[in-house]
């Protein structure tokens, strides 16, 4: 705080201000307190009116410092808002933001910067492209806009922001190679199982021309709009890996072995196990990880088995399961009819029997190996049965006139019958359940099978191959927490520039999980980051408008810096946000 004279026709007035910058760097100079004019300080005082209020604002400062920890508000009810001010900031990205930094993305930037000539900062854009994929995801334009609200402002315009995507593409495969090398920060990396999936993403767009990499091909949501096709590698901890983007009417199973590739001379890897779904399992790929340091774990279709594979899967006898450390021999006939007592299928209920045998594949072998489960058993069947009720009432209503989108469609269950007893065309469609293909499925509930080169215990490839849930949730989480499709950008480079940032921010995302203990789910994680704002007092600091809860303190414990005071100054928002992008990293107390 300072003193300030103004001069009128009765002397010089005196006023105490103080001068403060705000989220944007602008300075601001607010009046603290009018002190009068000279005549009456010096007939109140007796004494020189400079001297005496040199001395008083000293006086308040030296206060100020002895009572830092609290702070008084005023508001005035006559005052109007400063205008095009904004006093509402987002401060969840701050926790983002650390990661950012320490996985050193701003240090890739800046190399990629070097070998291009355009003036923008890139670090500046990816950064806000990642934090508003996850906590508001939107389109290009939108996120430009959204990342004026967060407490640092952006440096940049929005057409620089499409064109960032097309050095973003350019560079992709740099950008994933020295993040991989970067997130050693965090300690090893569990390559030695790598999990891969692939998906699609569809475009809404006027004309239904094929363009560039967006194509017509087999749309998981059998939305008759162009696609693009997608994989994705995943570590054993559930991190990212590497991303690919293919035109939508590839086919997926041509996918794995070029980002296998890129992977293997790129990433210095050249001993792990891949695990896919059963639609990337082709010949080609299961020999292309037969060799050298290379294995495979996939699941198989028990019902594309060969006829005698299928009979062997499915019969009764030659099961097995541990009891402590010794294998023992089950025939599981009446636990697959549920023709045993209550007591002893509740005894077996969360056990997982097995089979194995080795296949011929000509260039190579392989083990099938087939378990069944009674939980997993009735699991299927429960999920069966609401199927069947909504097929049920979909007879009722009469609306189960259309076709089977997929697999798990209710509608597959109906049977529809248009041909009389006699062999006449019939009048009206008749729609009933389909009986007989319910039979059918549930010959197959509980089984499930895996085709793999490794000679280990089959207990142990199972268990490996459970983690794949976690890239399918991956997928899950771009795709409907992260808004990735459909996207909105047109050109190819800007596609593949839009789904690496999309990567990259799932990234970022699987390190705050983990940061955090995986303690949460991503709804959680996301609705406490989206909903922490900061309400800005000119002059004074920022007032959290946030519940704090179990969330926010482990965020704040985790990241060694706390935004839920009552109230922060002016300056311990600065040291926030550079403590945010400190890249060392942060140790718990």
């Amino acid at each position: 705080m300072r003193i300030r004279t103004g001069k009128t026709k009765n002397g010089r007035l005196f006023y105490v201000i103080k001068t403060y910058y705000d989220s944007r760097g602008v300075e601001h100079t607010v009046t603290v307190e009018k002190l009068g004019n000279e005549n009456d300080i010096k007939a109140r005082t007796g004494r020189d009116p400079d001297q005496w209020a040199k001395e008083y604002v000293a006086k308040l400062n030296e206060e100020e410092k002895k009572q830092n920890a609290d702070v008084t508000l005023s508001f005035s009810q006559t005052k109007l808002l400063s205008k095009e001010h904004i006093y509402e900031y987002h401060a969840g990205y701050l926790f983002l933001q650390k990661i950012y930094y320490e996985l050193g993305l701003d240090k890739i930037c800046r190399q990629i910067a070097k070998r291009h000539s355009f003036q923008y900062d890139l670090n500046s854009i990816l950064s806000r492209l990642l934090y508003g994929r996850i906590l508001e995801p939107c389109s290009k334009k939108a996120t430009f806009a959204y990342s004026k609200s967060l407490l640092e402002k952006p440096n940049f315009e929005e057409h620089h922001v499409y064109r960032a995507l097309d050095v973003l593409c350019e560079e992709s495969d740099f950008i994933q190679q020295q993040l991989y090398k970067n997130s050693f920060v965090y300690g090893k990396r569990h390559t030695g199982v790598l999990y891969y999936v692939s998906s699609n993403v569809f475009f809404e767009i006027e004309q239904q021309d094929e363009d560039g990499l967006r194509k017509f091909g087999k749309s998981k949501e059998n939305r008759p709009l162009p696609i693009v096709e997608m994989g994705l590698f995943m570590d054993g901890d559930g991190i990212p890996l590497g991303v690919c983007i293919h035109p939508g009417n590839t086919n997926e199973q041509k996918t794995l072995k070029p980002i296998e590739q890129r992977i293997l001379s790129e990433y210095g890897m050249s001993k792990f196990i891949v695990c896919t779904d059963a639609g990337l399992a082709s010949k080609a790929n299961r020999k292309f990880n037969s060799i050298k340091n290379r294995a495979f774990i996939v699941t198989s279709s028990i019902k594309k088995l060969k006829r005698e594979q299928k009979e062997w899967a499915l019969s009764p006898q030659g099961w097995y399961t541990y009891e402590g450390n010794k294998r023992k021999q089950y025939d599981i006939s009446k636990l697959i009819t549920g023709a045993m007592d209550e007591k002893t299928q509740q005894m077996f209920y969360d056990t997982v029997f097995y089979k194995e045998r080795w296949v011929d594949q000509g260039s190579f072998e392989e083990k099938l190996i087939v378990t069944f489960s009674l939980k997993y058993q009735h699991y299927q069947r429960s999920i069966r049965n609401g199927q069947m009720e909504r097929a049920r009432k979909a007879i009722e209503n009469g609306t189960a006139k259309g076709n089977a989108y997929h697999q798990n469609d209710y509608r597959r269950l109906v049977e529809k019958t248009a041909v009389t007893d006699e062999g006449e065309v019939a009048g009206n469609t008749l729609f009933s359940m389909d009986m007989k293909r319910i039979a059918a499925e549930e010959t197959y509930d509980g089984f499930y099978a895996l085709n793999t080169n490794l000679d280990d215990d089959p207990g142990e490839i199972v268990k490996v191959n459970h983690q794949r849930w976690q890239i399918e949730e991956c997928f899950r989480i771009m795709k409907s927490e992260f808004k990735a499709r459909p996207a909105h950008v047109s050109t190819d480079t800007r596609i593949q520039g839009h789904f690496l940032t999309c990567y990259l921010a799932l990234v970022l995302y699987r390190y705050l999980e983990k940061r955090t203990g995986n303690k949460y789910t991503c709804e959680q994680l996301l609705s406490t980051l989206r909903g922490m704002h900061m309400r800005e007092v000119l002059g004074e600091g920022y007032l959290p408008s946030y519940t704090r809860t179990d969330i926010t303190d482990t965020l704040h414990e985790a990241f060694g810096f706390r935004t839920d005071y009552q109230i922060l100054t002016a300056q311990k928002m600065k040291s926030i946000l550079k403590s945010s992008k400190d890249r060392n990293l942060t140790r718990k107390k």
